[in-house]
């Protein structure tokens, strides 16, 4: 069994304010009595939700660059990691894309109880523009290589990505780089099992071009 990890283990891990963890709470209040009705994540999962959800999405803040202006989250579901960097880094401009309607009705109430400002986007991360930003995040969104074509459109040309993955990232990273070209660090996560994909300069590849990876 894993120790426990409650509100108070994650404001000493992740060195947030009283204030900062009150809003956190908030928000899972409210994840848990939206989780009743819809499914927003697993329910097996809110039994450790302050590490398996909170801590997973707060890890990523010193992987992000002091001098990122935006942030686009792609699949952004409940809110992880999207609403959590929002409320750790207030001065990043955050976006989320979501297709599902019901949970971009959540996302807003979330985003109110958090007390921060993001912009909600209810459409298929295919469907909507594509805009540049500074850094890239998602979680248990898609394969890496469908990820990345996601990702591609809203990449500045120094934009980071960060994608939280599980157990099969290997055999991810061996198929996407079949088709993409990029620079990639893996951390490992500390929330549990698990990786951090830190990617930059992202390139779709010709079949049959060589690819240069790191």
């Amino acid at each position: 069994m894993p120790e426990p990890f409650g509100p108070a283990e994650f404001a000493a891990t992740a060195n947030v304010s009283r204030e900062t963890l009150q809003r956190l709470e908030a928000y899972v209040a409210l994840l848990i009595e939206w989780n009743a009705r819809q499914n927003m994540v697993s329910r097996s999962s809110l039994e450790d939700v302050w590490r398996r959800h909170v801590w997973d999405s707060a890890q990523l803040v010193p992987l992000l660059p002091n001098s990122i202006k935006t942030l686009a989250d792609l699949g952004s579901g409940a809110g992880f990691p999207a609403l959590v960097l929002a409320s750790l880094r207030p001065d990043i401009k955050v976006s989320l894309t979501e297709a599902t309607t019901k949970k971009c009705r959540f996302l807003a109430e979330a985003a109110h109880a958090l007390q921060v400002e993001v912009d909600i986007r209810n459409t298929r991360i295919e469907a909507g523009p594509r805009e540049g930003f500074d850094a890239v995040t998602a979680r248990a969104c898609a394969p890496l290589d469908l990820l990345l074509t996601y990702a591609s459109r809203f990449q500045k040309p120094n934009a980071v990505n960060l994608f939280l993955k599980g157990q099969d990232v290997e055999a991810e990273l061996k198929d996407a780089t079949k088709s993409w070209k990029m620079e990639v660090l893996k951390h490992p996560s500390r929330s549990g099992p698990g990786t951090i994909l830190e990617i930059r300069k992202l390139a779709h590849v010709q079949p049959g071009r060589p690819l240069v990876t790191a």
